[in-house]
């Protein structure tokens, strides 16, 4: 079998690109502007040496065009009331003991779903609950903790204190937590 030129990657790679993409944005639209700047970017570059599989070397591309889309939408958000309360502070205290440093009650037990039914109910659950948090929370807790960058990255693209970030990293945990106990593990 003949190797696949730039121009077969879309049709052997695209589907597994986009929903690689949209399992991260959430949003399909901006799901295949990326997979398309990877592809245009790829064929563009002609950098494929053959060292891993097209597919894994599409992925790495996909994965800063993901971030990059990311920080361009953090960066072009107001920045305005990022130092006061959330507007749906859900309370922070009331998670910990009056002595300060233990938590009340431990986080409810999160069961691994039994069925592909209620796997995608908790992704809806999670979805409604990532769309209640500010977005620049959003896309904060999504650069940290999905795509796993690091926080001294994070800080200097985002243009915030390591501090900030990390008080909004917990606003943005404890923010998700709370709804999830009242729409997920409550129902």
């Amino acid at each position: 079998m003949p190797n696949p030129t730039p121009h077969d990657w879309l049709n052997e790679h695209g589907d597994y690109l986009y929903r690689f993409a949209l399992a991260r944005l959430r949003n399909p639209d901006q799901a295949e502007d990326v997979v398309q700047e990877t592809l245009l970017a790829a064929i563009q570059s002609q950098s494929y040496a053959g060292q891993s599989a097209p597919r894994t070397w599409l992925v790495g591309i996909l994965k800063h065009k993901i971030v990059d889309l990311i920080r361009r939408q953090v960066r072009e958000q107001p920045m305005e009331g990022l130092g006061e309360s959330l507007p749906d502070d859900p309370g922070m205290d009331e998670f910990f003991e009056e002595d300060g440093g233990h938590w009340s009650d431990k986080p409810l037990a999160w069961d691994m779903p039994d069925s592909a039914l209620e796997q995608k109910q908790f992704l809806a659950a999670l979805q409604a609950c990532m769309d209640r948090l500010p977005a620049k929370l959003a896309s904060l807790f999504m650069l940290r903790e999905v795509h796993e960058e690091d926080n001294e990255k994070i800080c200097k693209e985002l243009e915030i204190t390591a501090t900030n970030a990390w008080v909004m990293l917990y606003r943005a945990r404890m923010g998700l937590r709370k709804c999830l106990e009242l729409n997920w593990l409550n129902r």
